[in-house]
């Protein structure tokens, strides 16, 4: 059986808009153009037959969704999927040198060096780690139509992981709040169909 993987980014929170530093570490809620993002990617697909949502453990995600979530759509949380730990970075507003450390640990993934983090933050290595462990699980799921709401990060990683690319591949990608990403899977194959499409809005 072909199924359908619906990956799509939370809507727009303030630390979004005012591009503080969130992570898995902050637990942020929708702000109101989040929550508009949300209406509007809920009116364009919420005529496909999902079989359930996965959300990540945190309430962005949750916000996200809730038009499916009342809707009665099943909902399932896997703090797999996760924000990254951005460490001693979180809810604070990127500086410079944020931004140093930041490229420095990029081109240090870029070597192969995937234990690189930012202070008492996540590495590469865990990140892929547990979102490998959520795809292998997704395998499994006999559902034919999987909503997944997840971030930034997260979903950069898991389009390196579905095309099986080099992980310096992971910056290719944009990631627009509620930017929708479609892949398709017949075993073995995974074919990503489009990525951060932003059409619903």
């Amino acid at each position: 059986m072909k199924k359908h993987w619906y990956f799509v980014r939370h809507g727009q929170t303030d630390y979004n808009k005012l591009r503080i530093v969130q992570g898995s570490g902050v637990d942020s809620s929708l702000n109101k153009t989040g929550r508009l993002q949300a209406k509007a990617f809920y009116n364009k697909y919420k005529n496909i037959p999902f079989d359930k949502v996965i959300t990540s453990g945190l309430k962005r995600t949750h916000e996200t969704m809730q038009h499916f979530i009342d809707g009665g759509l099943v909902w399932e949380q896997d703090t797999a999927i996760n924000e990254m730990n951005w460490g001693v970075h979180e809810g604070k507003k990127s500086q410079p040198f944020m931004a140093k450390a930041y490229k420095k640990m990029i081109n240090e993934w870029a070597k192969g060096n995937l234990d690189a983090r930012l202070e008492e933050g996540e590495s590469a290595g865990e990140l892929i780690a547990r979102l490998s462990g959520f795809i292998n699980d997704l395998r499994q799921q006999p559902e034919e139509n999987i909503l997944i709401c997840t971030h930034g990060r997260s979903l950069r990683c898991l389009m390196m992981l579905l095309k099986k690319q080099e992980v310096f591949e992971m910056e290719n990608y944009s990631h627009s709040n509620t930017g929708l990403f479609k892949a398709h899977y017949f075993e073995p194959k995974i074919v990503v169909e489009y990525e951060n499409d932003l059409s619903h809005l």
